[in-house]
């Protein structure tokens, strides 16, 4: 957890976000929501708590706006695998939609199956 609040304090500039919108199921009350994905990163021994080989990298995700809050590294066996399970955002999407309904900033929904519901 040390390494990733010093990231977060060192984060210059994340190199990709989408903004979405969220309300609470059952509440038409709208709240922004951005998903942030950040530059990979080479991974160096002792900073994270498994062993590594030289190109494992990782990627912060960052969901700034839900009450939760989500914050994690993700990793990957070099920089390409990291910065594309970092952008893999639909599974946690799917997770919190337990909670809450998503849209585009258009108000279309953002999941299919949500757009049959309304």
């Amino acid at each position: 957890m040390q390494t990733l609040r010093f990231l977060i304090s060192n984060m210059k500039d994340w190199i990709a976000q989408r903004k979405l919108i969220y309300t609470f199921k059952g509440d038409s009350n709208k709240n922004e929501l951005t998903i942030r994905i950040g530059k990979p990163y080479l991974l160096e021994e002792g900073k994270v708590n498994f062993p590594i080989h030289e190109g494992a990298a990782g990627c912060l995700v960052e969901f700034d706006g839900l009450e939760d809050g989500y914050l994690d590294e993700v990793y990957g066996a070099d920089s390409i695998q990291a910065l594309q399970l970092a952008t893999d955002i639909e599974p946690l999407l799917k997770r919190y939609s337990e909670k809450y309904d998503f849209y585009f900033p258009t108000g279309e929904p953002y999941f299919e199956d949500e757009k049959e519901n309304t």
